[in-house]
């Protein structure tokens, strides 16, 4: 008889965002009537720019051409888009990284997932809390977290690095030393980030314990800070113990589109083993490509127009996150984050948790934010809201939780 994945049953609930859905979806069809103002889910709202939709178009007409026609795309993914990554990403910001330490892919969200593939589950990992989930469960998923522990909200094989108000919600090195480090900065969900010197101190980290981070730069276009790192490779030593992790969901707007990759240096090695053959092996084994299609528009980003073009995006969330916080901490509120992300964090009222805060927001002012206990026990009293919505919703939804609160 076959059997299951009993890791799978290890899982807490169903994945947050889910769990929101379902919430929010009971609401609406018990008040069709009461306008709803989402500022949970971090999905944007603006349409792809203007570069973007002309090469989508052309790459569209590319396919209905035999001579143009493309197919399966090279399992790293199209060198045009690559070398964009490699010169624009990396070596305007005096980092060398070679094409063939660019993975190209249809979202860090998927690469976070499966880089685990690569490793033993032996492996001990250590994450920050609060966390974004799927760093989580997905090393539920492949049983490297052991059981979980009702009481303290914890899997107990996994190392947790609190990140609080009282640490300014930078991660402490931690004491029990780690194989596998996931770093998020800027941070979802606090919102927060860390200065290049304080990642550097990651950085030497690894390297001494042998360590490897996995980095997840996803957020690092909202960076307005000059002493805060834009990649992990900034610092010295980097490409010897971390890979990182890239997006176009949030930079450019794709999370409809899907397109993301990882950079694994050569240098990253496990003994004699790099880290980048084993994942170009699983790459090309597990995935057929991104679309041709997606590839050539992620490469219409890099040019002039498309990088003045999602700057400009970029600048109308960040105002929107400047709306959120300016207001809530005028209101006295307190919040954290929104200067180089595009979340807020804040503390719930009156000693509220942060499911029942949810619910309360969502029931009085009809806005929908995140729990911060969804994303970890020390996320417990804490509740994110996100930039990517409209700002004239935006205003109003501060507007409402004010005069509900």
């Amino acid at each position: 008889m076959f059997r299951i994945n009993e890791n799978f049953l290890k899982l807490q609930g169903s994945y947050l965002f889910s769990t929101i859905a379902s919430k929010v979806s009971a609401y609406t069809e018990a008040n069709p009537d009461k306008k709803i103002i989402r500022l949970g889910i971090g999905d944007v709202t603006l349409p792809l720019c203007p570069a973007v939709i002309d090469r989508l178009h052309s790459a569209v007409d590319e396919m209905a051409v035999k001579e143009t026609f493309k197919g399966y795309s090279p399992d790293l993914g199209y060198e045009f888009l690559r070398k964009a990554i490699a010169d624009h990403d990396y070596k305007e910001r005096g980092v060398d990284i070679d094409i063939d330490e660019i993975f190209v892919s249809d979202g860090a969200k998927s690469d976070s997932g499966n880089i685990g593939d690569i490793f033993s589950v032996d492996n001990k990992i250590a994450v920050c809390d609060p966390v974004y989930p799927v760093y989580v469960d997905t090393n539920v998923m492949a049983g490297r977290t052991g059981e979980f522990d009702k009481d303290k909200g914890v899997f107990r094989d996994v190392i947790y690095m609190p990140c609080t108000a009282e640490n300014n919600f930078i991660p402490e090195l931690p004491k029990e030393t780690p194989d596998i480090i996931y770093l998020c900065f800027p941070n979802n969900p606090t919102g927060t980030t860390i200065p290049k010197a304080e990642l550097q101190k990651w950085v030497d980290y690894a390297l001494k314990v042998g360590a490897v981070i996995i980095y997840d730069a996803a957020y690092e276009a909202y960076i307005t800070e000059d002493d805060v790192a834009h990649s992990i490779f900034e610092c010295e030593g980097a490409k010897a113990c971390a890979m990182e992790l890239r997006s176009f969901s949030k930079n450019a707007g794709f999370t409809g589109t899907r397109l993301g990759f990882t950079v694994i240096p050569k240098e990253l090695k496990c003994g004699d083993v790099t880290l980048n053959s084993l994942w170009a092996r699983r790459h090309g084994t597990k995935f057929n490509g991104a679309p041709y299609i997606v590839q050539a528009a992620g490469a219409a980003v890099y040019t002039p127009e498309g990088q003045r073009q999602i700057k400009e995006q970029i600048a109308y969330y960040m105002n929107n996150a400047k709306i959120i916080r300016e207001g809530l901490k005028s209101a006295g509120y307190d919040t954290y984050g929104g200067v180089n992300a595009p979340y807020i964090w804040m503390k719930t009222p009156h000693g509220m948790s942060s499911w029942d805060f949810f619910d309360y927001l969502l029931q009085k002012a009809g806005v929908v934010g995140t729990p911060g206990s969804g994303f970890g026990p020390h996320g417990e009293g804490y509740f994110r809201l996100t930039a990517f919505g409209d700002t004239e919703n935006t205003k109003e939804a501060v507007e409402r939780i004010i005069r509900t609160c």
